[in-house]
């Protein structure tokens, strides 16, 4: 520590933070979650529990003159037994509401996963610190977007000028989906795809988007109902196909509930389905998903289906099935919700897309591809005729 600085601690406190729906108090400090307590007590898969605690979205914002901002952090780094390591997670600084920088925590602890046997482990490692300098000292609003795939616990904030809590705030979106609106391979917490069409849209985001874990389950609804937002959008596809997880006959009836659940906390808020951007392996062809582990030693994972194309006469649900099911679901639920509407993924990434900017483990966009869904999401939904267009837009 620069001990020519004058320091404040702030407590870290839930008025700090955005895009959090829960603050766990730990031994080192505090937790943000994604997911209410409630929720994660009904649900024991590890895969949720990991994905609802990497803080996809979420940001400490403050107002100060401080020149100097140091964040301990106690980050959970994700390891992969027989791939090279894995980058550290990128914290984003945002002065104003422009990104004036950008840092990552070392030590942390570790959580290594064999993928081949579905077997992880812990190892515990030290607290780290984000260290920002050079700041202007006129008074700002600054913003610290979080790890989008790193598991973050907050230790300790100091800054070299006090802070307050910033209490106004634009329209906010609420968002789910799954591990594409997560941030999948995007850049840095600022550049996933929801967080670059919140800012092209002058919205405050929170991304209830989580790896693996679009599942329709009834305690994500119950989350999506609670939590106050001007606008809602889901995002619902790829999951239900590689985790081979429900029929056609289960689907159906679950987007109508999930929807009846949301609209018994928001009623008339603009409501957006948006079915699956393109990914040809499971255009036609069900789950589950299955990975390719034969270059996994030179850090590429490949994923293939292993599904049939024959079994979707049987009820097994493809990419094509779920967006002919939710286009008909939205058409027919609107007649009487004037304010739900539907977008085809196809929309913002499709075909010549792929072509130009494929998939490269044939699920996940790159950072390029992340942008761009952003920017095309931001222009349909956000503009002018656009479901979350602003009124006299």
């Amino acid at each position: 520590m620069d001990v020519t600085h004058t320091w404040t601690t702030s407590p870290l406190t839930a008025d700090l933070l955005r895009g959090a729906l829960d603050l766990e108090r730990t031994e080192h400090g505090v937790l943000p979650h994604r997911l209410p307590a409630r929720a994660r007590a009904q649900c024991s898969a590890g895969q949720l529990a990991m994905a609802e605690a990497q803080p996809s979205g979420v940001r400490l914002v403050f107002r100060t003159r401080a020149t100097t901002v140091e964040l301990d952090t106690l980050p959970t780094k994700l390891a992969y037994r027989g791939a090279p390591p894995r980058p550290d997670g990128v914290y984003d600084l945002l002065v104003d509401g422009r990104l004036a920088g950008r840092a990552g925590a070392s030590g942390g602890n570790v959580l290594t996963i064999d993928m081949t046997t579905g077997t992880s482990e812990t190892r515990p490692g030290p607290v780290g610190t984000v260290r920002f300098t050079g700041l202007s000292p006129e008074a700002k609003v600054v913003e610290i977007w979080l790890p989008h795939n790193e598991i973050t616990q907050l230790i300790a904030l100091r800054t070299d000028a006090p802070i307050t809590a910033v209490s106004d705030r634009g329209r906010v979106w609420l968002h789910h989906g799954s591990s594409i609106s997560h941030g999948s391979d995007a850049e840095s917490p600022t550049t996933t795809w929801p967080a670059l069409a919140a800012s092209l849209g002058g919205a405050e985001l929170i991304n209830l988007g989580m790896g693996g874990s679009a599942l329709l389950d009834p305690f994500t609804a119950r989350a999506l109902r609670d939590t106050p937002a001007d606008l809602l959008s889901i995002k619902i596809g790829i999951n239900l196909v590689n985790t081979d997880l429900m029929r056609l006959r289960a689907f159906g009836p679950a987007v109508h509930g999930f929807l009846d659940t949301i609209r018994e906390g928001h009623p008339t808020t603009p409501l957006l389905v948006v079915s699956s951007i393109l990914c040809p392996i499971h255009e036609d062809t069900p789950g589950p998903s299955a990975p390719d582990f034969s270059n996994l030693s030179a850090g590429k994972l490949q994923f293939t289906a292993a599904g049939d194309p024959a079994e979707t006469a049987a009820g097994k649900l493809t990419l094509k099935v779920i967006r002919d099911e939710l286009s008909r679901i939205v058409q027919q639920r609107a007649v009487d919700d004037p304010h739900l509407y539907y977008l085809d993924g196809r929309e913002l990434y499709g075909e010549a897309d792929f072509a130009e900017l494929p998939l490269p483990d044939q699920l996940h966009p790159d950072a390029a591809t992340h942008r761009r869904i952003g920017e095309r999401f931001a222009e349909q939904v956000f503009g002018n005729g656009g479901p979350f267009a602003t009124q006299g837009a």
